[in-house]
C-alpha cells in the first residue's frame, strides 16, 4: 500500500528549533461569518455592530471583531500545530494590529520558537509564533502560544531543550490604534455605556453580572467556524474513551463568550489591542454555564492621543459559579475550582475629549 495521503497532524517529534510552517486554506472573512458568530456569542460592541457608528469612527465600516480575526488566524494552525494536542497551555505577546473588514482573506505562517519534552516521556510542549496577514501581505495579527503534543513514538530521543523568554506584558508603546480610526465623534448613547478610559482605575473589579449557559452545538459549531479542526472538539467516538469521557469546548470560543460578557461593565473597550498573558486554567463542557469578572490592572494613555487611552484588564471567566466573591487566584498561585480562564489584556477605550454630547 502506497504512502497514505491525509495528514495525521505532526507529533512532538516532528517539530524543530526555527521550522516554518505555512498553514493552508487562506480564509476570506465574509459578512456571513460575522452574522453567526454574532449570533454564537451574543458580543454586541458598537464599533463591530454597527456601519453608521463606525463610519463616525472614521472607518469605512464595522470592522470584523478581533477575536475572530483571532479564531480564524489561529483555526488555520490547528492541523500543522495541535492536532495531536493534549492541551493548549496559554499565550503570550498577542497584538492586533490593522483592522480587517468582510471580504478581507487571512493566512497564517509560524515558526517553531520552543521544544521541551515533559518528564513523563509521552509528550512536550511547543512554543510557536504565528502571524496572520491579510491579502495584502499586511500583518493584522501575531502571538505567541505554546502547547501540550503527543508523542508518536515514545522512544524518539528527546529534544535539547529551549524555553524562549517572552514579555509578561506588552509595553503600550507598542500597541497599534488602526489606520484612520478616531472617535471625536464617539457616541457613548449608542454605544452603551457613558463610561469611558477616565472613569476606570487600576485595583476596580467589575463583576459582569450575567451568565450564559453553553450547549454542545454551539461550541461545536463555533469552533467549526473558525476551521479549527482540533479532534478533543468534535470526536466523542475517540474522546469518550479519554481522560474526560466527553469533548471538550475550544478554550478560545471561552475567550468569546468572556468577551461578550463584559461588554456589561465595559462597553466602550471597543478594541482589543494585545493579550499579555492567558491561561484556560480548566476545561469546559456543554451544559456549564459561564460567568465572568474583570480587574483593571493599568491605565496608559497613548502618545499622540487625546481621543484614546489604553486599559490593562484582567479577566477570569468561571464555570457554574456566579463571580460576586470575585474567585481569582489565591497567594499561592492556586486557583479556585469554579475558574475556567484567566486572561490579561488591553483594550482601547475612547477619553473624555472624544465625548459626543
Amino acid at each position: 500500500m502506497g504512502a497514505s495521503k491525509t495528514n495525521p497532524g505532526n507529533y512532538f517529534e516532528d517539530f524543530s528549533l526555527g521550522q516554518e510552517l505555512i498553514h493552508a486554506t487562506p480564509r476570506t472573512v465574509t459578512e456571513g461569518d460575522v452574522a453567526l458568530y454574532t449570533a454564537l456569542t451574543g458580543s454586541r460592541f458598537a464599533l463591530q455592530s454597527s456601519d453608521a457608528f463606525a463610519w463616525d469612527c472614521g472607518l469605512n465600516g464595522a470592522p470584523v471583531d478581533d477575536a475572530l480575526v483571532f479564531h480564524v488566524v489561529f483555526g488555520k494552525t490547528v492541523p500543522d500545530v495541535s492536532l495531536n494536542a493534549v492541551a493548549n497551555l496559554g499565550y503570550a505577546e498577542c497584538r492586533w494590529h490593522a483592522s480587517v473588514f468582510p471580504g478581507d482573506t487571512l493566512s497564517t505562517t509560524s515558526t517553531v520558537i520552543g521544544l521541551k519534552q515533559n518528564s513523563n516521556g509521552k509528550t512536550g510542549v511547543v512554543y510557536v509564533r504565528s502571524t496572520g496577514v491579510n491579502q495584502t501581505g499586511e500583518t493584522v495579527l501575531d502571538y505567541v502560544r505554546w502547547v501540550m503534543v503527543r508523542k508518536r513514538d515514545v522512544d524518539a530521543p528527546a529534544p535539547d531543550p529551549v524555553v524562549p523568554e517572552l514579555v509578561k506584558r506588552v509595553d503600550p508603546a507598542d500597541l497599534a490604534v488602526p489606520a484612520g480610526i478616531q472617535f471625536a465623534d464617539y457616541n457613548t448613547a449608542a454605544a452603551g455605556s457613558p463610561h469611558v478610559w477616565e472613569h476606570y482605575a487600576a485595583g476596580e473589579r467589575i463583576d459582569h453580572v450575567d451568565g450564559m449557559t453553553i450547549e454542545e452545538a454551539e461550541h461545536m459549531m463555533a469552533t467549526r467556524l473558525y476551521q479549527n479542526t482540533a479532534k478533543v472538539h468534535f470526536n466523542q467516538y475517540t474522546e469518550g474513551q479519554g481522560r474526560f469521557g466527553r469533548r471538550l469546548m475550544y478554550g478560545g470560543h471561552v475567550i468569546s463568550l468572556a468577551r461578550a460578557l463584559s461588554f456589561n461593565g465595559l462597553a466602550n473597550a471597543v478594541k482589543l489591542a494585545a493579550i499579555n498573558g492567558g491561561r484556560h486554567v480548566a476545561p469546559m463542557f456543554a451544559g456549564d454555564t459561564l460567568f465572568a469578572w474583570t480587574e483593571v490592572v493599568e491605565t496608559a494613555e497613548l502618545t499622540g492621543r487625546d481621543d484614546v487611552g489604553a486599559l490593562r484588564l484582567r479577566t477570569f471567566a468561571t464555570k457554574d459559579q456566579p463571580c460576586a466573591g470575585f474567585p481569582g487566584p489565591g497567594e499561592d498561585g492556586s486557583y479556585h475550582e469554579s475558574v475556567v480562564l484567566d486572561l490579561d489584556y488591553w483594550v482601547l477605550m475612547p477619553r473624555e475629549a472624544a465625548l459626543n454630547p
